[in-house]
């Protein structure tokens, strides 16, 4: 599926215009059927074609077996489109596991809580956007119920960016928390002065500051900088974050249950919590409400507002709402809670993939830009 933003968002170094999105169906012989999702770009879609030819005939309830066979980093990466694809399919198996339960899958998976705290993901730039436009969106939030915001940072040069973050702090008040994201805009020296020049507005995290594989810089950053650092969203394994968890200098990580699946995310979010580490997961807020709601050391849930997606709360047949009180209530249904809303989705569609038991392939382009 595709659709376009009314308006394109910008942040440290992309600009989006749209949202594409791939919703997996697993159709078992008993009737049972789980949900998945994942992206739609090309690469992607090949991979999960490749495996989906391997899966016919397994048993889908074996997720450990599956994610084992099929994370081959000799034939295919140790990361990437490969990743994804595979991580598209394992949240599918385990939302029909949780229906063939009849269990919403975060108590399969030992529950820990039924409401889960969030933070508003939000201060993107956009052509002719005034630090007055960029002060009003934040406060939006707060009086929405966002007990915490998160802003971008890293497309503009450092003086004016902490002009931005001056005028946040000062239009939400110093009782909440402000996180501010780079998108690893930064190179590590760039990425300390700006530290420098905004500890005093009391950041709560600095997201991504530089490239996910600049270890060294990381270090550099947090020996620095009081400033706590939050990265892992380019992460796809166990191996990846515990890779970061040895650097010592990240406090907050970030996996996205949409590039490990649940399979791997649960042993990460394990990994964190040996090491006292905090879990505060990127992306998709759908695909994330079972495991947030099933692990104790879950801070945050990433939480997008409804100005940057014009199908916001229509994606999904059950899409909880921002409360008051800056909380999320997992929907009380079987499964993950990504049961796609086909209706609503229905006009946005611009390919299909159908593989059934005999192994055939059928692709359907419905738009050209498919």
């Amino acid at each position: 599926y595709r659709w376009e933003r009314a308006t394109p968002i910008t942040n440290g170094l992309h600009t989006y215009s749209g949202v594409r999105l791939c919703i997996v169906r697993v159709d078992t012989d008993d009737g049972a059927v789980g949900f998945g999702v994942g992206g739609a770009k090309a690469g992607e879609r090949e991979h999960r074609e490749h495996f989906a030819r391997q899966l016919i005939g397994t048993d889908p309830l074996m997720t450990e077996a599956i994610w084992s066979r099929l994370w081959s980093p000799k034939q295919f990466g140790r990361r990437g489109f490969e990743t994804r694809a595979l991580a598209s399919f394992d949240l599918a198996f385990w939302d029909l596991r949780g229906c063939v339960a009849r269990m919403p899958v975060h108590r399969l998976l030992g529950g820990y809580r039924e409401r889960i705290p969030t933070y508003v993901a939000g201060g993107y730039y956009a052509p002719d956007k005034t630090l007055q436009d960029l002060q009003a969106e934040m406060a939006m939030y707060v009086e929405r119920g966002a007990n915490a915001v998160k802003m971008k940072v890293g497309a503009v040069p450092i003086a004016q960016d902490v002009q931005r973050v001056q005028a946040v702090r000062q239009a939400i008040g110093p009782d909440v928390k402000l996180m501010v994201d780079a998108n690893c805009a930064y190179r590590a020296y760039e990425a300390i002065q700006l530290a420098r020049r905004i500890e005093d507005q009391d950041i709560f995290w600095f997201e991504e500051a530089v490239q996910p594989d600049d270890y060294e810089g990381f270090a550099r950053i947090a020996a620095a900088s009081a400033i706590p650092l939050a990265t892992g969203e380019n992460e796809s394994t166990k191996y990846g974050f515990r890779d970061l968890i040895a650097t010592r200098a990240i406090a907050i990580l970030q996996p996205d249950a949409r590039h490990q699946g649940i399979t791997e995310f649960m042993k990460i979010a394990a990994l964190a919590q040996a090491h006292g580490l905090d879990i505060c997961p990127h992306g998709d807020q759908q695909a994330h409400l079972s495991l947030m709601a099933a692990i104790p050391n879950g801070l945050f849930l990433e939480y997008y507002p409804k100005e940057f997606d014009p199908m916001h709360g229509k994606v999904y047949l059950h899409t909880p709402m921002l409360q008051s009180d800056g909380c999320v209530t997992v929907p009380d249904v079987p499964g993950i809670g990504c049961e796609p809303n086909e209706e609503a989705l229905a006009p946005y569609k611009t390919a299909e993939t159908v593989i059934d038991r005999e192994r055939r392939v059928t692709v359907r382009t419905l738009k050209a830009d498919a």
